[in-house]
């Protein structure tokens, strides 16, 4: 989405909000697509000290799947971004500056690649998941695991040696 800024540039003070739509369903996260829902951007453009601020927050649910458990579940993810937007740069190059080009700012990149940059490399249902037991396969949040406890074999010695003290 462009954003047309050229009747606030020379209006110290002003202020322009705008609110749209993002759709990134087709953007894969490891072989998954979470954004299924739309993202919703909201933000404003405000002239302050002779310079534009351009402050937004991208928002949508995830159809995430827990890294632990494996259970799928709905995350809100909410990511806020700021630029400083310019007509052309005095110095040379500047990653904070987003140049305008005629007057307008490609918000709608600008809001996707925040966004994208924001997703979490690791999704959790919760802190404290305990995941799934690696021998048996049984979601531990739900039920404890059966599973025998299997002896370091670097201790098995001494292992019988315990054996033989709770036989007798």
């Amino acid at each position: 989405m462009l954003l047309n800024v050229r009747k606030i540039i020379n209006a110290p003070g002003e202020r322009m909000p705008f609110q749209f739509e993002l759709d990134l369903s087709d953007v894969d996260f490891g072989g998954l697509y979470p954004v299924q829902n739309p993202v919703v951007v909201t933000g404003d453009v405000r002239n302050t000290a002779e310079m534009l601020l351009l402050q937004f927050t991208a928002e949508s649910t995830l159809q995430s799947v827990c890294d632990r458990c494996l259970k799928p579940f709905d995350q809100v993810k909410s990511v806020s971004a700021e630029y400083l937007l310019a007509e052309s740069l005095e110095n040379g190059d500047n990653d904070d500056i987003v140049l305008l080009e005629d007057g307008c700012a490609d918000v709608g990149e600008l809001a996707r690649t925040a966004f994208i940059l924001g997703m979490d490399t690791k999704t959790l249902c919760s802190e404290d998941c305990k995941g799934i037991c690696p021998g048996c396969g049984v979601n531990l949040n739900q039920g404890s695991c059966t599973c025998k406890k299997e002896t370091d074999p670097r201790l098995a010695a001494l292992a019988k040696l315990l054996e033989k003290d709770t036989d007798q």
